[in-house]
C-alpha cells in the first residue's frame, strides 16, 4: 500500500513539472516573440511596400500574398476534402478500400512539408508550367491540407446518430437530400473547424512556399497574383531574417503571425462550442 502510494504521488510530481515545464516554454516563447515584435509594427510597415530605393521596408504585398494564398487553398481543398469525407462515409460499400484511403491519408498528414515543396515545384512549376507562383504553392498547400479536411470531416459525420438518417428514409427522403439536409448540418462544426486549422496550417507553412511560391514582394491583384511569385509572411520572415539581417522587421512579422495564430485557434475553440451548443439545442 505504501509503495502504491508512493508511486501514485511520484507520478503526480512528475506530471505536475511536465505541465509546468510545457506550459512555461510555450508562455516564454510567445511572450519573448511579441515583446521583441510589437514595439516593431507600425502603420507604415503593414501598409506599404517595399522600395529599396527609398529604404523604404513595408509588408502589404507579403499581406495581401497570405490573404491571396488562403482564399485559393481554401477554395479548393473544401470542395475536395469535405465531398471525399462524404462519400467515403455516405456512400463507400468497400471498407477495406476505405480503410487504405484513410491509412494513406494519416500518413500524407506526417510527411514533412519540405517533401511537399519538392513535388510541387517538380510537378505544378515544371510539369505543369505554372512556374514559380501563388497559385503553385496554394496547389501544393492542398495537397498538404487535404487529408486534415477530410479526416475532420469523416469524424464529424460519424457523431452523427444513424437514428437521423434511418428517420430521414423512412420519411420518403433520397440519399443526397438526406445527406443534404440532416448529415452535414449536424457535423458542420467538424467541417469549420478543420477549415481553420487548415488556415492555421497554411498561414504558418514556409518551406514549401520557398520552392513553389517564390520571393517576391510585388504588390498584385488576386488574379494578376496568382500567376506571379509572391512571398507570404513567413516567406517573408525567413527572407528578412536570413537574406536582409533585418531582424526587427522579422521580429514584427512573426509577432503579428503569433498574434494571428492565437486568433485562428480562439476562432476555432468558439466556432466549436457554438456548434455543439447549438446542435444540442
Amino acid at each position: 500500500m505504501k509503495k502504491r502510494k508512493a508511486y501514485i504521488g511520484v507520478m503526480y510530481v512528475l506530471m505536475a513539472v511536465s505541465t509546468a515545464l510545457t506550459c512555461g516554454l510555450a508562455l516564454f516563447l510567445m511572450g519573448y516573440v511579441l515583446i521583441k515584435g510589437l514595439p516593431n509594427i507600425s502603420w507604415q510597415l503593414l501598409s506599404t511596400k517595399p522600395s529599396y530605393l527609398s529604404g523604404n521596408i513595408g509588408i502589404l504585398p507579403d499581406i495581401l500574398n497570405t490573404v491571396y494564398i488562403i482564399v485559393a487553398s481554401l477554395l479548393i481543398v473544401i470542395p475536395l476534402g469535405a465531398g471525399a469525407a462524404v462519400y467515403l462515409t455516405e456512400y463507400a460499400r468497400n471498407k477495406k478500400l476505405v480503410a487504405v484511403i484513410e491509412y494513406a491519408a494519416e500518413t500524407l498528414s506526417g510527411i514533412p512539408s519540405i517533401l511537399y515543396g519538392l513535388i510541387g515545384m517538380l510537378f505544378f512549376c515544371q510539369f505543369l508550367g505554372f512556374q514559380t507562383s501563388l497559385l503553385a504553392g496554394a496547389l501544393t498547400l492542398v495537397i498538404m491540407n487535404l487529408p486534415t479536411v477530410m479526416r475532420t470531416t469523416q469524424e464529424s459525420l460519424k457523431t452523427v446518430p444513424q437514428s437521423y438518417r434511418e428517420g430521414a428514409f423512412g420519411l420518403g427522403a433520397g440519399k443526397w437530400r438526406v445527406i443534404r439536409t440532416v448529415v452535414l448540418p449536424g457535423c458542420v462544426d467538424g467541417v469549420i473547424t478543420g477549415c481553420i486549422l487548415s488556415v492555421g496550417r497554411i498561414l504558418g507553412e514556409s518551406a514549401a512556399l520557398l520552392f513553389t511560391a517564390g520571393f517576391a514582394h510585388a504588390l498584385n491583384g488576386f488574379f494578376e497574383a496568382l500567376g506571379s511569385a509572391g512571398a507570404t509572411l513567413t516567406v517573408a520572415l525567413y527572407f528578412y531574417a536570413k537574406e536582409e539581417g533585418e531582424f526587427e522587421v522579422a521580429f514584427a512579422i512573426a509577432a503579428l503571425l503569433m498574434l494571428l495564430t492565437l486568433l485562428i485557434n480562439l476562432l476555432a475553440a468558439l466556432a466549436g462550442r457554438y456548434f455543439k451548443k447549438r446542435r444540442s439545442q
